[in-house]
């Protein structure tokens, strides 16, 4: 599978974990930074997630930050692109099934390295269910109001 990845500074040792363990079970990785964990900004990372996404550079994706949170929110600006904060391998199971994301997030200040793991891999395995998560997920991208985002 061919897996973007991302981070800011306060996530690049847990990307470089998760890049050397994805690159040992024959995943492609496509690691968009940052080398160092000198300090930078999520959203930029983000958008080049999404970006890498929304272009098909990746079948997956994996955004990394302290907690998770504002990564989360800079890949979602993006219309074509769905990214899931997850904690747990359920959720992140749960994630790909009912709502088709594409990028899984994590908190690296809030999750262990065995966690991160187990949640990137119930993510890559599961399938989207469509069915009656389909209309739902539809509405993700084609929201009722017109304004522009901020």
């Amino acid at each position: 599978m061919r897996i973007a990845i991302a981070s800011d500074h306060a996530a690049v040792a847990l990307k470089a974990m998760l890049t050397e363990w994805l690159r040992g079970l024959g995943h492609n990785v496509l690691d968009l930074g940052p080398a160092t964990d000198a300090r930078v900004d999520y959203p930029d990372y983000g958008y080049a997630l999404a970006e890498a996404m929304a272009a098909g550079q990746a079948d997956r994706g994996i955004a990394l930050c302290g907690s998770g949170i504002g990564i989360s929110i800079a890949v979602n600006r993006h219309p074509a692109v769905r990214c899931a904060l997850v904690g747990d391998p359920y959720a992140a199971a749960l994630a790909r099934e009912h709502n088709d994301a594409d990028v899984l997030a994590m908190g690296a200040r809030l999750i262990g390295e065995d966690m991160a793991k187990a949640c990137v891999q119930s993510f890559l395995v599961g399938d989207f269910a469509g069915g009656r998560h389909a209309g739902r997920v539809d509405k993700l991208s084609n929201p009722p109001f017109a304004e522009e985002p901020r």
